[in-house]
């Protein structure tokens, strides 16, 4: 099931991606909320319910109505926060000296600015954030009931579903204080809409030795207009989604609507492309994002993102 949220006129609503078509949920059963954030909430009696519509739809038993002038949101428009892990190796290893300090012990994670979820579309940028503007190719999920202390073993029954993201960075910011690793609180990209995990099932592997929960077998791949600059696959993660939400939730609720990224994949960044591109070649030009440029991201099973980056007009 692909759930999305979208708006017309000044109303956010909630419902079914299918075949190409837009479909209201609430208008197919009124016990469904008609946005993202109380559906989720309802926990898996309301999640059984879209999902008797969904297959409803597909089957044609289900009469439903096809919304056809509509602004297509982040499938998550209003996340109760947004945490961005750091498991993948070969990024780090690529853009960091400290890669391997204490990330092979358990799963490390960040907070990012959960106001500054986008979905397709235009994304207007201030220009200092437009100083080495980085895209970030990761795979995100959606948390789906509350819960602490969670164990990896348990812990997969607690996704609500996935979502390709980009987190884009402004590196200069980033390489001003390191410290506090600003730059990248601005706009988090995520898209283009909600794929539960049954939808997965076929793209399901078994994890790397010594690690619990599924792992999947997903093509990563980002375009800047339109040529391809990075390629990775979601199986090279180091730490499951499992074992991120095991840590995530030592001591602490994790609560349905909560954003928790899989961090870049290898190859999947700018700086990590210029800095094997310097290895390469002294004379080598850096690349980055600027006003105009189209970012394109397509992980397998869970659709593409696409936005162009715009510059903010100021005084």
């Amino acid at each position: 099931m692909k759930l999305v949220s979208y708006k017309t006129e000044d109303r956010e609503h909630l419902g079914l991606f299918i075949k190409g078509h837009i479909y209201n949920l609430n208008s197919c059963d009124k016990l469904i909320p008609d946005n993202m954030n109380e559906f989720l909430n309802g926990g898996e009696e309301l999640m059984d319910r879209a999902k008797r519509v969904d297959a409803g739809i597909k089957s044609g038993k289900q009469e439903a109505k096809e919304e056809i002038f509509f602004e297509l949101l982040a499938p998550v428009p209003h996340p109760n926060s947004c945490r961005e892990a750091f498991s993948f190796r070969q990024h780090l290893a690529s853009v960091q000296r400290d890669a391997r300090s204490g990330r092979d012990q358990y799963p490390v994670f960040c907070f990012t600015n959960h106001n500054a979820i986008r979905g397709i579309g235009d994304i207007e940028c201030m220009p200092g954030q437009l100083d080495k503007l980085d895209f970030g190719l990761e795979v995100a999920i959606v948390i789906g009931k509350k819960g602490r202390n969670i164990k990896a073993a348990e812990a997969s029954s607690y996704i609500a579903g996935f979502m390709v993201m980009n987190g884009l960075s402004t590196r200069a910011l980033q390489m001003e204080d390191r410290s506090v690793n600003p730059g990248n609180d601005f706009s988090t990209l995520v898209g283009p809409w909600l794929v539960t995990p049954e939808e997965l099932d076929n793209y399901r592997a078994e994890p790397k030795a010594g690690h619990a929960g599924n792992s999947y077998s997903l093509g990563m791949r980002c375009w800047v207009n339109g040529i391809e600059v990075s390629s990775g696959q979601m199986l090279d993660m180091e730490w499951t989604f499992a074992e991120i939400i095991e840590r995530c939730s030592y001591g602490v609720d994790i609560l349905p609507g909560d954003v928790i990224g899989s961090g870049i994949v290898g190859t999947g960044c700018l700086m990590e492309l210029n800095a094997s591109g310097m290895q390469r070649d002294p004379n080598y030009k850096p690349q980055w994002l600027k006003a105009g440029d189209i970012v394109e991201m397509e992980i397998t099973g869970l659709g593409r993102l696409t936005n162009t980056i715009r510059e903010a007009k100021t005084i």
